[in-house]
C-alpha cells in the first residue's frame, strides 16, 4: 500500500504535530514527509528530527510585510516534499488565499473551539466570558476564510465552575491531541464525516 505523504506546519513546540507523528505508524494510511516551521527555533522542529522526519524552516521575519515573499519561500521546502495533505497544527501565520488553494481540499486546520464559534484567537477567554456550559476544538478543511470551511471533527469539553482560560486550555488540548490524529486517519483514507468525541 502506498502511504498518503503528510507535511505538518507549526510555529512553536509542536504537541499536535507529535501527536501527529505518533499516530502515523503502523497500518495508518499516511506517513509524515516534512515538519516545516515559519521559525527556525521553534521547539517541534528538533521534535520532529529526533523521530526521524524532514524538517524546514522559513524565518517569516525577514519578509516583514511581504506576505507573498514569504509564502513563495514556504512554498519551496512544501513542493519539494510533494505532501497529499497539509496538516495546520499551531501554524501561526495567516496564509493567503492563493497559498490555500494550491491545496484546496487536502489541507486541514486544528482549532481550539466548536467553530463556528469564535474564529481566530484568545477562544478560551471568549468561551468563559460568554458564559459557556461546553468548548472545545474542531478540524477543519482550510479555505480563503480564515477558520472557516467544511468541519471534519469536533471534541466537546465540559466548562467547570471557577475555570481559568489556562484550565480550559490545558483540557481542550488533551482533546486535540486525540480528534487530530483521528481525523487526519479518516482523512486519509478518503473520508471526510465528521468526528465527533467528548
Amino acid at each position: 500500500m502506498s502511504h498518503k505523504r503528510v507535511a505538518i506546519l507549526i510555529s512553536g513546540g509542536g504537541s499536535n504535530m507529535l501527536a501527529l507523528l505518533d499516530s502515523m505508524v503502523g497500518d495508518h494510511p499516511a506517513r509524515p514527509c516534512l515538519v516545516l516551521s515559519n521559525d527556525p527555533a521553534a521547539g517541534g522542529l528538533a521534535k520532529a528530527a529526533a523521530r526521524g522526519v524532514p524538517v524546514a524552516a522559513v524565518d517569516h521575519r525577514p519578509f516583514k510585510g511581504d506576505r507573498a515573499a514569504f509564502e513563495a519561500e514556504l512554498l519551496k521546502p512544501l513542493e519539494e516534499a510533494q505532501p497529499d495533505i497539509v496538516c495546520l497544527a499551531g501554524f501561526m501565520r495567516v496564509l493567503t488565499g492563493e497559498f490555500v488553494s494550491r491545496f484546496q481540499g487536502r489541507m486541514l486546520n486544528i482549532h481550539p473551539s466548536l467553530l463556528p464559534k469564535y474564529p481566530g484567537l484568545h477562544t478560551h477567554s471568549r468561551a468563559l466570558a460568554a458564559g459557556d456550559a461546553e468548548h472545545g476544538c474542531t478540524v477543519h478543511e482550510v479555505t480563503a476564510v480564515l477558520d472557516d470551511g467544511p468541519i471534519l471533527g469536533q471534541a466537546r469539553v465540559p466548562v467547570k465552575a471557577g475555570d481559568t482560560p489556562e484550565a480550559l486550555a490545558a483540557r481542550v488540548l488533551e482533546q486535540e491531541h486525540h480528534l487530530y490524529p483521528a481525523v487526519l486517519r479518516r482523512f486519509a483514507e478518503g473520508r471526510r464525516d465528521p468526528v465527533h468525541l467528548g
